[in-house]
């Protein structure tokens, strides 16, 4: 990073100096740190809460189903709008990131997943659940998504991947631990307490985080917009912001759904259907963490172009499912390779982007593209449910179609690094 003599060498030759961005921490600080290790435990949990909660959804959709709330394309509404909105608030604190503002967003986003998790747990009419647990827990998620990954990407470069998917892995170890938090609590003391015990875990969760973490860039002193109009003018952010939006319209349609499935179709109890979320969330922790060290090796875009694919292949492949015991192998493999399509992406977007300082701004960008995908394939799924009488070959087929395209923008964006000639590693 250049410094300040750097600059005036710069003024001497009559040209305006380059606005770089100051660090928080000595500039020898490197990826074996203890500091830099314990922002990746920090970070941890702020994504364990965010993401957790989006990848538990499944179990609020089933007891919600069950208890006759409303049609599940309804339903799917309330988690998908959720991820929606976690990353579609990126698109604003990106920048707020980038201007320093890094400990209010996760004191704002600390206060709202709280508040929106103790407010669910005394709604009781469609709409009041839809406004705090897809309105208010999405808002507050949004807020901590984006400083979660970025913060990361600013402490670790050799293996940056690595600790972007232990990071990472925090949504799954939420989503395995979430759902049986709910399911085990709420038959003994009800959905209002096990939603509030819920709400409890996140704030003591992510107030260790706040202790934590200490970002590493500091604000650069001067404003930055919402979008980078740059962005739009570099064809890998293109592609990649197209991949995203495909593959996410159905990577979670496994995740809101399974459980239904097993019962409605294999005629499993609820009871034991329900843990198939935490197993999907136990193989995407793996996945997560396991493809991050490939990524180091091979490169992040390398990495997740046979995850997409063994992914997509796998959705095909769970209309061929007839009994638990398969479906229980399914969602482990689903797990692991969707895993890496969720953690890889915010190594990418390091990748791509020219200028460290706004890999806020650019994720914030990339990932409502992600996010737009996560609010409609579910609901597409249900409405295709719905109108075909309860089959769901039609949203298996839908959730790994979409996927595969995804792939496809991943094959186009590889091609484009390709083309830079900087080596086969990307």
């Amino acid at each position: 990073m250049p410094s300040s003599t750097s600059s005036d060498n710069v003024r001497d030759r009559g040209q305006e100096p380059v606005t770089t961005t100051k660090l928080l921490v000595d500039e020898s600080t490197t990826d074996c740190t203890f500091v830099a290790w314990i922002q990746v435990l920090g970070a941890f949990f702020l994504f364990f809460n965010p993401w957790g909660l989006v990848n538990s959804f499944g179990a609020f959709q089933t007891y919600y189903e069950l208890n006759s709330l409303h049609s599940p394309s309804d339903i799917s509404w309330i988690g998908t709008f959720q991820g929606f909105l976690l990353f579609l608030v990126g698109i604003l604190t990106g920048p707020v990131y980038d201007l320093g503002f890094f400990r209010t967003l996760v004191v704002v986003g600390t206060c709202l997943t709280t508040f929106g998790m103790m407010m669910t747990s005394i709604a009781t009419e469609y709409y009041q659940i839809f406004l705090a647990q897809g309105v208010v827990v999405g808002l507050g998620a949004g807020c901590l998504f984006i400083p979660s990954v970025a913060i990361v990407a600013q402490y670790f470069t050799k293996h940056r991947a690595l600790a972007t998917g232990i990071t990472a892995s925090g949504g799954s170890v939420g989503g395995v631990l979430y759902p049986i938090v709910f399911h085990r609590l709420e038959p003994a003391i009800g959905f209002g307490w096990a939603t509030r015990v819920m709400g409890f875990i996140v704030l003591g969760t992510l107030i260790f985080s706040f202790a934590v973490l200490r970002p590493r860039v500091s604000a650069p002193g001067k404003a930055r917009t919402l979008f980078d109009a740059a962005a739009f003018r570099n064809p890998m952010f293109i592609i990649f912001s197209l991949g995203l939006f495909l593959y996410f319209l159905g990577l979670y349609i496994p995740y809101f759904y399974v459980s239904m499935w097993a019962t409605q179709i294999l005629g499993t109890s609820p009871s034991l259907s329900f843990y198939l979320f935490s197993i999907l969330s136990a193989g995407s922790a793996f996945g997560r963490i396991i493809p991050g060290l490939i990524a180091d090796h091979i490169g992040p875009i390398n990495t997740i172009i046979p995850s997409l694919l063994l992914t997509s292949i796998l959705g095909f492949s769970w209309t061929a499912v007839r009994t638990f015991s398969g479906l229980v192998v399914f969602s482990i493999f689903y797990g692991f390779f969707s895993g890496a399509c969720v953690s890889l992406p915010p190594t990418i977007v390091a990748g791509i982007s020219p200028d460290l300082g706004k890999v806020g701004t650019w994720m914030g960008m990339s990932f409502s593209f992600a996010g737009l995908g996560l609010l409609i394939g579910s609901p597409i799924a249900g409405a295709i449910l719905d109108d075909e009488g309860g089959s769901y070959i039609g949203p298996q087929c839908f959730s790994a179609a979409t996927i595969m395209a995804g792939t496809m923008m991943m094959c186009c964006l590889r091609w484009l690094k390709f083309r830079e000639g900087k080596g086969w590693k990307a």
